[in-house]
Order: C-alpha cells, then structure tokens, then sequence
C-alpha cells in the first residue's frame, strides 16, 4: 500500500520512491513543505491540485532535475542527492515524459527511440534498434517507424515519447501533465496506455485534472500550495475525502 510517512527511516525494499520531510525554495518562495511520501512496486500513483502547487517540482525533484534543500529522497534504495555516481544510476532507473514532446526533429521515429538504449544502456546499434521496435510495438506505433516525428498526431507523439522513455527499462516512469496538449480520443488512447503499462512499471502522473485521476490510478494526492494535503485510495478520495479542501477540489468548488 501506498502510505504517507512522517518517518525517517530508509524505506523498505518494495518501496521505489521515497520523500522524507522534503522541502524546496526558489529564493523566499517554499515550493514545497514537508512532503513526505511512497510509492511501491507496480503502482499507479497520481499527485494533482491547482497551478502552482508544486506537484511538477515534486516530482522532478525525483530524478534532481530540480534540488530540494531539506529532508530525503531515495530512489530505488539510494538517496539522490550529493552523489553524481548515484545520482547516474538514480536516472537510468526513473523515465520521465513531460508535457511537451522534446523530440528529435530529423531523427525519425525509429533513431529518436534507438538512442536512448545506445546512450544509456550502451548497447551496439543493431540490438538498440531491436529494442526500439519491440517498444514502438508497445505503444502502437512500429508502423511509422520510418517517419519523422513531425508526421504524427500529437498522441502519437506523446506515444513516441513514452516509446523513448521505456526503452530504457526504467523501474519507474514519472509523467507530467501527459495529456494536457492532447484532445480528448488522444487523451483516452494515452491512459489506455498507461494502464497497460503498469504490467511492468511504476507510474507517477503529476496532472490538474481529477477526472484523469479517477480514471488511471491506484492513489491520489491532492497538493496545495507546496503541501500533500491528502493522500490515500483514489477511490477513498473521490468518495470520502478526509478534508473538506479536497473535496471542495474534486467536486470542482474550489476557488
């Protein structure tokens, strides 16, 4: 299960990610307060809330794409922060797919999924490009291959990204705001995905939209201002939230 923890103690084995009494500030401005947090194996864990709550910052704080200042965080057992050796393999273990598609333009489809096997894992040509094939199967698109990226629809670009992403094998895939440049049959398509990701992977979704929530997850967190003001069961949350602020959220009274 999922849990909130105010311990500081190492997280257990089953345990992916882990915040500890997490803090973060851009100058005088907290972006995150005492966020404390878990996730395990084979979990689909959404985190949403308003525009500016740090649910994004949260979770690139994961992979220190942005350094928090207080408290822990381990990934996969290894604390990410002061140490570029674990913070390497910190990386090779968590994908992220973000809200915009960060592709390679004149790459096509197939050598912008082929490079990040040859990059990460090290892998000869030949076998990276098998690998790319297989995870292009994956996500539906291997019948473009030889495309370029802008020849496909944003999802399938969004696909394409996810293609890159778990090309590498990573424990855990992190996705912010995934689908919010998508229309609605794309959207469906993307979640349609990520559940079916999850035969193999841990995802954490950050997203503003609580319908998606309910939709693709096996947790929720609601943030607020730099604060996780609740966490448990998406369907506990959607049915009983704890917290009146929550709830006025999810019903969409909020503001």
């Amino acid at each position: 299960m999922t849990n909130i923890s105010t311990t500081g103690h190492k997280p257990d084995l089953d345990t992916l990610v882990s915040f500890q009494s997490v803090c973060k500030w851009f100058g005088h401005f907290q972006a995150l307060q005492d966020i404390n947090l878990s996730v395990k194996q084979g979990e689909r864990v959404v985190v949403c809330g308003p525009s500016g709550s740090g649910k994004s910052t949260m979770i690139r704080c994961v992979n220190q794409l942005e350094n928090h200042q207080q408290g822990t965080i381990h990934v996969c057992g290894r604390e990410v922060y002061g140490n570029m050796k674990q913070l390497e393999q910190v990386r090779r273990e968590v994908g992220m797919v973000f809200q915009s598609f960060n592709l390679f333009p004149h790459m096509s489809i197939l050598q912008n999924v082929t490079l990040a096997p040859m990059r990460n894992s090290k892998l000869p040509a030949a076998e990276a490009s098998d690998i790319a094939m297989h995870y292009l199967e994956r996500v539906q698109i291997a019948d473009q291959a030889s495309k370029f990226p802008s020849q496909l629809s944003g999802g399938q670009q969004q696909r394409l990204c996810i293609a890159r992403t778990i090309a590498v094998e990573p424990d855990i895939i992190l996705m912010d705001e995934p689908c919010s440049a998508l229309d609605p049959i794309a959207t469906a398509a993307i979640e349609e995905l990520i559940l079916e990701l999850k035969k193999d992977f841990t995802v954490v979704i950050v997203t503003h939209s609580m319908s998606q929530a309910a939709r693709v997850s096996d947790y929720t967190g609601f943030m607020y201002i730099g604060r996780l003001v609740e966490f448990g069961e998406t369907d506990k949350i959607f049915s009983d939230p704890e917290l009146e602020l929550t709830k006025r959220y999810i019903t969409g009274r909020f503001g």
